[in-house]
């Protein structure tokens, strides 16, 4: 595993972080197809075999569920000061006024269920899960500050928004001297590379790190168009996020240079990303242990000039979608 400095603060962070969506009760929250605890912690543990020290999930994540197994595994498998845990928050939590958003009172409250359910008395990186249209963005860049003031926070970061409402987050933290976003957490990947107008240059002129989330989209990345995974047929989010003929060009292109170089499509998918200007780690869901074994070998794997070219050739302007 190789390791890289998240943004331009001094944080190291493995170059493959572990996307925890995937680790759930399935009976809660909306996901169907999360995997339950004991058969969760296998996959904690071999990202940290792998060298992955950096581990992703989120409150809303099957109701909570996933940080409280992600908490407990990592409890037991690592030492806290090791490993870089991050969590998100905006989506709801409960019914009724303020259960949702990123209100001071919503953020003050939900980062003090998140720990709770983690077990621990910090997250490294706290995000805000999307923007907030109803929220004054002073009021939650205040409350962030106070987060990481009050030190249940290391760093804060934001993910998928339009390019202006990110430069208006950081303007406002740096006019009243708060604490500053040092990572973007966005939807990017061969299949959609709309962030590399606007969003990319931006992150990578005000030094803050890209985490791209969906690096594989969803798994078309890694398998021919026809092919289905129980996640794919109950995912509605992720069918909203691919479904352009055009896309087959691109798929085609990675099952060719995978076959060529004798590796797996996800690790030629994952390698050109590793390549992106900006990013610093994309995040990898993983419901087999091989997803982890690719991943990490992607980080070794370097692609000619002519490899990305053609990996790049196919692509068609798409609709912006994630948010």
């Amino acid at each position: 595993m190789k390791y890289a400095r998240l943004g331009r603060t001094g944080l190291e962070v493995s170059r493959i972080c572990l996307g925890c969506m995937t680790y759930g009760d399935p009976d809660r929250g909306n996901h169907s197809w999360t995997l339950p605890e004991d058969e969760s912690r296998p996959f904690i543990r071999k990202a940290l075999d792998v060298g992955i020290n950096f581990f992703d999930t989120a409150n809303v994540y099957s109701d909570g569920s996933s940080e409280e197994i992600v908490g407990r595994a990592l409890r037991d498998f690592a030492k806290r000061d090791e490993i870089v845990l991050a969590t998100k928050v905006n989506g709801r939590m409960h019914e009724g006024p303020n259960g949702a958003g990123l209100s001071r009172k919503a953020i003050l409250a939900e980062i003090d269920n998140s720990l709770r359910r983690l077990g621990t008395d910090y997250v490294d990186l706290y995000q805000i899960h999307r923007f907030d249209p109803q929220v004054p963005i002073e009021e939650t860049a205040e409350a962030l500050h106070d987060v990481v003031k009050a030190g249940k926070a290391r760093y804060i970061g934001a993910s998928s928004m339009w390019a202006w409402q990110f430069a208006k987050y950081l303007h406002v933290a740096e006019k009243h001297g708060w604490t500053r976003f040092v990572s973007m957490q966005n939807h990017y990947n061969l299949l959609n590379r709309e962030e590399e107008r606007e969003m990319i240059p931006l992150s990578i002129d005000a030094g803050v790190g890209v985490i791209p989330w969906s690096p594989l989209a969803r798994g078309r990345l890694t398998r021919d168009p026809e092919v289905t995974t129980n996640r794919s047929e109950s995912d509605a989010f992720g069918s909203r996020l691919y479904d352009v003929e055009a896309d087959r060009a691109v798929v085609a292109a990675v099952a060719r240079i995978a076959e060529e170089r004798g590796v797996p499509r996800a690790q030629v998918a994952l390698a050109w990303m590793l390549a992106r200007p900006g990013v610093t780690a994309p995040i990898i869901g993983a419901s087999k242990l091989s997803h982890l074994e690719d991943a990490a070998a992607a980080v070794d794997l370097d692609l000619s000039a002519d490899e990305i070219a053609a990996l790049e050739k196919p692509y068609v302007p798409h609709a912006v979608v994630g948010f």
